[in-house]
């Protein structure tokens, strides 16, 4: 027997070119996604997230006027003023320092990819259902620099080399079996990592529903670039 059928994501599009925008948006809608507005400025976009209340905004990183970080202030004005709705910021290229501005000030429901995921449908629809669901994805690239660049006090220091591949991939929003299927190990053996990288990083014991967010911010924060 089959449950009911799973609720249509609603999505509101911020990007100011056209093109890139409403070709997104055919290719999320074809995948039952549904694309309540657009977007082409971070002020538009603020303006139809109040109305509309989508499950999360896809943002532009980069938009007008200036084209440095607009899309970043307003993906963390939405995240302050409407906690319920997530946020997902694309970006043309890897910038660690506005990437750890968004993730280390909002803990749930916020996501930082590349452009290039959108191609990759399957990943791209699940990242933006983690993020509705409360989670948060980070680019595997962005991951892949964080780990190469050490730092004077690591609490990671402790975690032996396969715990630390199990918390790459639960900082890109990946479930215990998707982390089981990537490494090739049974689900219980990634039970068992995750138990120990929680005990490991100290994570507070009644934080049960978000340890596994804590020791993603736990992870980003010991590779925070200073200001």
């Amino acid at each position: 027997m089959t449950g009911p059928p799973q609720r249509a994501l609603r999505i509101v599009l911020a990007d100011d070119a056209t093109l890139v925008r409403e070709g997104l948006a055919r290719l999320l809608t074809d995948t039952g996604i549904h694309v309540v507005a657009q977007a082409g400025t971070a002020a538009e976009l603020l303006a139809r997230v109040n109305v509309d209340r989508p499950d999360v905004a896809v943002v532009d990183i980069r938009m007008p006027p200036t084209f440095t970080d607009e899309g970043l202030i307003a993906a963390g004005q939405i995240r302050q003023w409407h906690p319920d709705v997530g946020v997902l910021v694309l970006s043309q290229y890897v910038d660690i320092a506005y990437a750890m501005k968004l993730i280390t000030n909002h803990s749930e429901r916020v996501g930082y990819l590349l452009k290039d995921r959108v191609t990759d449908l399957a990943q791209f629809t699940a990242a933006l259902r983690h993020i509705a669901e409360g989670g948060s994805v980070v680019d595997p690239t962005l991951i892949a620099e964080l780990v190469s660049a050490p730092t004077s006090h690591d609490p990671l220091m402790h975690l032996t080399p396969r715990e630390r591949d199990v918390l790459t991939l639960l900082a890109e929003g990946r479930t215990d079996r998707g982390i089981a299927q990537q490494l090739y190990l049974a689900p219980k053996t990634v039970e068992a990592h995750v138990r120990a990288i929680f005990r490991k990083l100290e994570l507070p014991a009644d934080a049960t529903e978000n340890r596994r967010v804590h020791a993603v911010l736990t992870y980003l924060r010991t590779r925070q670039t200073p200001d």
